[in-house]
């Protein structure tokens, strides 16, 4: 087996991506690889380069429901519409594929529950010619644009008009209920999601590079985005200077993070060592990561919404392997990938992080080539002993 290095250089040489940066660790080994350049054209890519995070946002933003869970400040039952009376009196359509205005009301109250399993009845299926998914996309944008997104309050008053595509608890569907909770956060302690988050976990991991926007001292670090051209090649996406330079209007909890792969990697260590920061500090329970990484969804769930998941269920806020569909399935593998070509897993089996971060964005499910063989790798990663730790 190569190298990572040598892994990621030959995606870089074929022009699919101008660079990377990728991390496999175990206990106190680790093996890292900076590759490639930060931009095309530009400066060499480093094991600090700061990346779009995009949907590896999502773990994150479920730990920190779990905190208010753990607090007592909400409980996994309790109705959402105490905090977000938006969701309050929700109407579903009668049947997916029923126009928006043929509505029912909702059987049961969406639940913090329903909210952390993507399971609320908001979100994507794989289906998108539903008249309440093509509503839906109007409100719910691409997160990749978080300046295309209102405040937060506006944003809900706009998803409050959507119908919900299936009952609470019906099925699991993609993205939404991310963004929400990200809300809820926020509607509970009465501080913003930032704050909330720089305190409570940025702070005690020592993730010091994550945030939702890139302040102007590290902006030299922020690598730029491209997304393929329909002639070939790539187009940039967004430079440093654009959506990540300054705070949102709205952070949004599915995809609004920035961050290094050493972050993610502190946040990972975390979820395996039960919850417990560097000196031993308990951020979040044995018990809450258990719930964070165990697969809530049946079978049928996860047919609705199988175009985002492969031999995967869902947890809290990430995927969870269920099945060795692939080489890199293990089972109760746990984390995401993200739209702007970042990757995040955690796997208990084993003790390993393994953390991709690329610059190249995908418009479909189907995860990229450089990203497929990086899991390959990380499945079968075994440190040697001259790994440095």
């Amino acid at each position: 087996m190569s190298d990572l290095h040598d892994l990621l250089k030959a995606h870089v040489a074929d022009g699919s991506i101008p660079g990377a940066v990728g991390l496999v660790s175990r206990g106190d080994r680790l093996e890292v690889a900076a590759v490639g350049s930060a931009a095309l054209d530009g400066p060499p890519m480093t094991r600090d380069s700061i990346f779009r995070l995009a949907s590896i946002t999502k773990p994150v933003t479920a730990a920190a429901v779990m905190m208010l869970v753990e607090e007592g400040r909400i409980a996994l039952d309790d109705p959402v519409g105490r905090w977000l009376p938006e969701l309050a009196e929700p109407k579903v359509v009668r049947t997916p594929a029923s126009p928006v205005d043929d509505v029912v009301p909702a059987d049961r109250p969406i639940t913090v529950f329903d909210l952390l399993s993507s399971q609320a009845g908001y979100g994507f299926a794989s289906d998108f010619t539903s008249p309440a998914i093509q509503a839906l996309m109007t409100v719910q944008k691409d997160g990749r644009e978080p300046r295309s997104f209102p405040e937060a309050d506006v944003w809900m008053a706009d998803l409050a008009r959507i119908p919900l595509l299936y009952q609470p608890g019906r099925a699991w569907l993609y993205d939404t209920c991310s963004t929400v909770q990200g809300v809820l956060v926020t509607r509970v302690t009465g501080r913003s999601l930032p704050d909330f988050l720089a305190e409570r976990l940025f702070e005690p991991l020592g993730m010091t590079d994550t945030a939702f926007h890139v302040p102007d001292g590290k902006r030299d670090r922020l690598t730029s985005y491209y997304r393929p051209s329909p002639g070939g090649g790539l187009r940039l996406a967004d430079a440093p200077d654009g959506q990540w330079s300054s705070p949102p209007p709205f952070p949004l909890g599915n995809g609004g993070l920035a961050g290094t792969a050493d972050d993610w990697l502190a946040f990972g260590r975390m979820l395996l060592n039960d919850g417990r920061a560097p000196g031993g500090r308990h951020l979040l329970s044995a018990g809450s990561v258990r719930l964070m990484t165990t697969d809530h969804t049946t079978p049928a769930r996860r047919e609705i919404g199988s175009l985002f998941l492969e031999g995967q269920g869902w947890g809290f806020g990430g995927a969870v392997d269920v099945a060795r569909t692939e080489s890199w399935n293990v089972p109760g593998r746990y984390g995401w990938v993200g739209g702007t070509g970042t990757s995040a897993h955690v796997i208990p089996s084993t003790g390993t992080v393994a953390v991709l971060l690329t610059q190249v964005g995908v418009d479909s499910p189907v995860p990229s080539p450089w990203i497929r063989d990086f899991w390959r790798y990380a499945a079968a990663w075994t440190p040697g002993p001259s790994t440095p730790g």
